[in-house]
């Protein structure tokens, strides 16, 4: 490892009525990655928008230096010209231009007329993909046809084509498959050996204990702890350091008696939209019962959202087959019967399918039930709408200044839980969960592992799809595992085990279902 590359000094930061970053110290040094670890909330994000100059200077207190010299950087671009570049969680390209055009946008290699000299976009494009032995796509290909793992890749070379010297990753593998993950560490590992400085934001601690060097806690914006090279610490105790808690017992998973069936899926298809013939379901069948947790696990691609979104009435005309809750048939037209009859859908991606982003945390709240707080004319009873907004703040512990607030205002674990009051509204008999714990920190994921439970407790019959095989394992009854649209396996809790789910995902085996 090499010098100290970047040192921030007592970083204060302060929003109405709350202190963000309280005193914060952080330095990194080169050919280093770093991690940066805490509960959603706990200030890492705004850290790195202080060192990028998404918070400009003088908005914050405390020194940034960078090869010992001090920076007050008043825009992003006063950052990227000091060598700071940040690989957000959502990209930022455009997806119709190419790789090349993405890579050096507004700094395109023309010539006195102005005109584009494309051989030379397109070679120095290609030097980098050659730096970084990225040979998966050309500068030419558009990045809408990419994969979002491919597209991070752009997003590297983008910023190593600024001189970057300093790199932070946002949560970079939240929405990656297995193998591009493998990819992007390999990016890194090389990224060191040329001394490039990096910081690592991210939830997920067997990543973090593959590819960090050294690792430090943010809690309530506060640094927890001194800096501490990752081979001398244990999960126990960077998870005790983020809550400020020992937490014994990651997934509590509560034991119930099976009940009767309720949702019961026979020969479910899910035709592709586009491609005549191809189904992203192919013929699924399969019980939920009152009393359980059932699992669906697979990989990227195997059909497990399409499946539970076709079951909701999302895929009106794509989807065929029997699905009867109850006993009684249910139909496919759309959400709006399925809500009616009893499912609520927590959806993967809560920003763009969950949650109303810039509305209140009480809009978001109660927009699937506000026939529950409606007389005949549908005039809204404001105060029944707060009084049951308030239960649930209070029974779910959703930390809030208050009903009011912009839900983009909360942490991640927080508008889960805002998300899954949604649904306990509607007063669901099956509540599918997809990624349930995506992108929220530890303490939170315990939170929402407790409230599965309640709902079990209550009658709920509930259905949860995880990637993380840990939380899919810890917290179901049964686990039913998918691959290229089909179930191909079913297992009880005693049976599965990481090694034979990744088997059947993987499609090496398969039993009769």
């Amino acid at each position: 490892m090499g010098e100290v590359i970047l040192e921030m000094r007592n970083i204060i930061k302060d929003f109405p009525g709350v202190r963000a970053l309280d005193n914060v110290n952080f330095e990194a040094r080169s050919g280093e990655l770093l991690a940066l670890v805490g509960e959603n909330g706990a200030g890492k994000s705004t850290l790195m928008k202080v060192l990028s100059g998404v918070w400009p200077y003088p908005t914050y207190e405390g020194d940034i230096t960078i090869k010992g010299e001090l920076k007050q950087f008043h825009s992003t671009r006063d950052a990227e010209a000091s060598g700071v570049a940040i690989i957000y969680q959502e990209l930022n390209l455009i997806p119709e231009l190419t790789v090349a055009e993405n890579i050096f946008l507004d700094r395109q290699f023309t010539n006195s007329f102005g005109i584009v000299n494309w051989s030379k976009l397109y070679s120095e494009t290609q030097k980098l993909l050659d730096e970084l032995n990225i040979s998966d796509f050309r500068p030419t290909d558009k990045v809408k046809e990419l994969t979002v793992g491919k597209q991070q890749m752009v997003e590297i070379a983008k910023a190593l084509s600024k001189n970057a010297e300093i790199l932070v990753f946002d949560e970079p593998t939240s929405a990656l498959t297995d193998k591009e993950v493998e990819a992007l560490f390999e990016i890194i590992r090389g990224l060191k050996k040329q001394g490039v400085c990096m910081s690592y934001i991210s939830h997920k601690m067997e990543e973090l204990q593959q590819i960090a060097d050294r690792m430090i806690v943010l809690r309530d914006g506060k640094t927890i702890g001194e800096v501490t090279p990752m081979s001398e610490i244990t999960l126990e105790q960077i998870i005790s350091r983020m809550v400020g808690r020992d937490i014994k017992d990651m997934f509590p998973k509560q034991e119930f008696q099976r009940g009767e069936k309720v949702l019961e899926v026979k020969n479910f298809n899910v035709d592709h939209p586009v491609l005549v013939g191809e189904k992203h379901v192919n013929n699924a069948s399969f019980n939920a019962y009152k009393g359980e947790i059932l699992g669906i696990a697979g990989l990227m691609g195997a059909g497990r959202t399409e499946l539970v979104t076709g079951i909701f009435g999302g895929f009106p005309k794509e989807s065929s087959g029997d699905v009867h809750l109850e006993g009684e048939r249910l139909g496919l037209k759309s959400p709006k019967v399925a809500i009616d009859r009893g499912i609520g859908l927590v959806t993967e991606d809560r920003k763009a399918m969950g949650l109303v982003l810039g509305q209140s945390v009480l809009h978001n709240m109660m927009i699937s039930s506000l026939e529950t707080v409606s007389n005949k004319l549908t005039v809204i009873n404001k105060a029944k709408e707060r009084q049951i907004s308030r239960s649930y703040v209070e029974q779910l512990n959703i930390k809030t200044p208050g009903l009011d607030v912009a839900i983009d205002t909360l942490s991640g674990g927080n508008q889960q839980k805002v998300i899954v009051a949604k649904w306990l509204n509607t007063k669901p008999k099956v509540l599918v969960l997809d990624e349930p714990t995506r992108g929220i920190d530890v303490g939170a994921k315990v939170e929402i592992y407790n409230l599965l439970n309640k709902l079990v407790e209550d009658g709920v019959t509930v259905i949860i799809i995880s990637s993380e095989l840990p939380e899919v394992m810890g917290m179901s009854d049964r686990i039913m595992v998918m691959c290229e649209g089909e179930i191909v396996a079913k297992l009880t809790r005693e049976e599965a085990t990481k090694e034979l789910i990744m088997e059947y995902a993987t499609g090496s085996k398969r039993e009769e279902v």
